[in-house]
């Protein structure tokens, strides 16, 4: 799992406007939208569903589920282990 958590940490800084930030300074339980963790927006969460898609052919087949699904990288990593083919 932890192997994925960089993964999804790596793709995140290149597909999302994050050039300052190395993987290393994300942390997987921190909140990814708002005003803490990332400050993430609902672009980004357009960015995350693409990223899903094209990297691991994951999709979210019920919208209102991809906010408790992009809570964090750690939160995200648990979906993509439960629902990679």
């Amino acid at each position: 799992m932890e192997q994925l958590i960089e993964e999804i940490k790596q793709y995140l800084i290149e597909d999302l406007p994050l050039e300052d930030i190395t993987p290393a300074e994300i942390d997987a339980e921190a909140p990814l939208f708002g005003d803490e963790g990332l400050g993430l927006d609902s672009i980004d969460a357009l960015e995350i569903t693409i990223m899903l898609e094209k990297r691991f052919g994951i999709k979210i087949a019920d919208p209102k589920a991809a906010k408790e699904i992009y809570s964090s990288v750690s939160s995200i990593a648990a979906y993509v282990q439960e629902n990679r083919k």
